[in-house]
């Protein structure tokens, strides 16, 4: 039992997530960003009142008996000083520096500001009495003779105010913009919300189409139905559902030829039976009952185990893999099979690669591997005629090939061969050529062939000499052999 168990994603969830989080995240940056453009908003119409006071000072700067003196009437100056909210100060210097009118502390531009031009106003931030202020000053050029250096005397002014105006007017600019994106956001993420559950609908729409289908309705879905986004997953299901169709189809027609096939065994075993049930039978024809009943188990239980094989190679890929050495599998196959060979007297041999070579050596299902061994073998020597006077031969070679990185098996007779046309059809489930009077059920070539897929591995089949008569059969299977690493199956 887990203890932790993770919930299901929940992909309108996953939108909706994506969606608000940056709108989310950019709002605070927008606080920042309004904060910012308000205070260079609020601060333009004062630095323009506060350059309009320094022109206005700076026209009543005169010179007077080559001595610079300020007419500053007692109103302009209380006019000048008048602020409800700021405190305003101002301050002209002659020109050797020394003190006109205004405040007398007043701190002068710095060295790390820029000297203006004479007769324009600049701008800068200070402190003042322990308060920011705001200071608008100029060079006022005078009526007198040049200094030692050869600059033109000026005279400077200056007038500076607190910022309190500005900060007021600055979170009155943030509270008319802010506060109605409090009203805005709550309704966007609405309105967001509103629109992915619209637009997730067709996959709502879908859901209950395939929920109505019938269970053996395996037609494709219509991809025009859907969305294009959702339209490649529609596309995957059909292909599903065409391999499941194809798979449903190849099971049925399996199970039918499966029936088919054992019907015939079945068939004899109960008329032997019958017959050796009659009244009157001697021990001869009972004995001759007998052996056909005999007959029909054996071919009954190879058809039986074929299948069984068949369905082992059809569900090998899920099994666990592991070093597969083609050349051992093959002698414990050739040693298995010498009994019956000899029993037909037929000449079976092995050739090739001898065992623990490693250019023969593949990562597979060992127990497949040998089964497919064994149908090969199996199947030589069921259509390989043997007499006296032309006695059958089979060879079986395990050959490497270290450049291509390839390992072969190769099972060849001096048979009658398999015509071009039926060599494709061989390989298909209860195929047999015509005029074919061995014992078989058909399944020995296709589970070969079925387990060589699983292995990715080629199965082809050849004339063992062409050109001669009976031609023989070569059986070459091919798998790929990969140094360093497992293949995969």
């Amino acid at each position: 039992m887990k203890l932790f168990k993770r919930e299901q994603r929940s992909l309108f969830g996953e939108i909706l997530d994506w969606m608000l989080t940056p709108l989310l995240l950019l709002w605070p940056v927008s606080l920042v960003l309004t904060w910012l453009v308000a205070q260079n908003i609020a601060g333009k119409p004062f630095d323009r009142a506060l350059e309009y006071n320094v022109n206005a000072l700076a026209q009543l700067v005169t010179v007077s008996n080559q001595r610079v003196i300020i007419n500053l009437p007692l109103p302009a100056r209380e006019l000048l000083r008048a602020d409800d909210a700021d405190t305003v100060y101002y301050q002209v210097l002659g020109a050797d520096g020394e003190f006109l009118s205004g405040e007398r502390d007043f701190p002068i531009p710095s060295d790390e500001f820029a000297k203006p031009p004479v007769g324009e106003v600049a701008l800068r931030d200070d402190e003042f009495h322990g308060a920011n202020v705001k200071v608008a000053y100029m060079w006022v050029a005078l009526n007198l003779p040049s200094t030692a250096t050869g600059e033109r005397a000026t005279a400077l002014v200056q007038v500076a105010e607190t910022l309190d105006k500005r900060s007021l007017l600055a979170a009155e600019i943030i509270k008319g913009v802010m506060l109605p994106q409090f009203v805005i956001l709550p309704m966007a993420v609405l309105l967001v919300w509103l629109a992915l559950v619209q637009a997730i609908k067709p996959l709502h729409r879908l859901e209950e189409r395939i929920r109505a289908r019938k269970p053996d309705d395996l037609s494709p879905l219509d991809t025009e139905a859907v969305p294009v986004e959702v339209s490649p997953l529609v596309s995957s299901v059909n292909d599903l559902l065409s391999r499941l169709t194809d798979s449903i189809a190849t099971q049925k027609r399996f199970l039918a030829d499966a029936a088919h096939q054992l019907k015939t065994p079945l068939a004899g075993l109960r008329m032997q039976a019958d017959l050796a049930q009659r009244e009157g039978s001697n021990t001869d024809e009972l004995k001759q009952s007998l052996r056909q009943i005999g007959r029909s188990s054996i071919r009954a239980t190879h058809t039986v185990n074929q299948l069984l094989a068949l369905a082992r190679a059809e569900g090998g890929s899920s099994q666990i893999q592991q070093p597969c050495d083609l050349a051992r599998l093959t002698m414990e196959v050739v040693q298995d099979a010498v009994p019956r060979a000899l029993d037909k007297r037929i000449d079976l041999g092995l050739e090739g690669v001898q065992q623990g070579s490693p250019d023969v050596s593949f990562t597979g299902n060992p127990t497949l591997v040998k089964e497919l061994i064994r149908n090969l073998v199996d199947n030589a020597i069921n259509y390989t005629p043997s007499t006296p006077d032309r006695p059958g031969v089979i060879t079986v070679r395990v050959l490497a090939d270290p450049f291509g990185q390839v390992a072969v098996l190769q099972v060849e007779d001096n048979g009658p061969g398999i015509p071009l046309p039926e060599r494709a059809l061989v390989f298909q489930p209860f195929y047999r050529s015509l005029g074919v009077e061995a014992d078989g059920s058909g399944l020995g070539l296709p589970i070969v062939q079925e387990i060589a897929q699983q292995h990715h591995a080629s199965v082809s089949v050849d004339d063992a000499k062409p050109g001669q008569h009976p031609p023989g059969a070569l059986f070459t299977v091919r798998f790929q052999v990969k140094r360093g690493g497992a293949m995969p199956v």
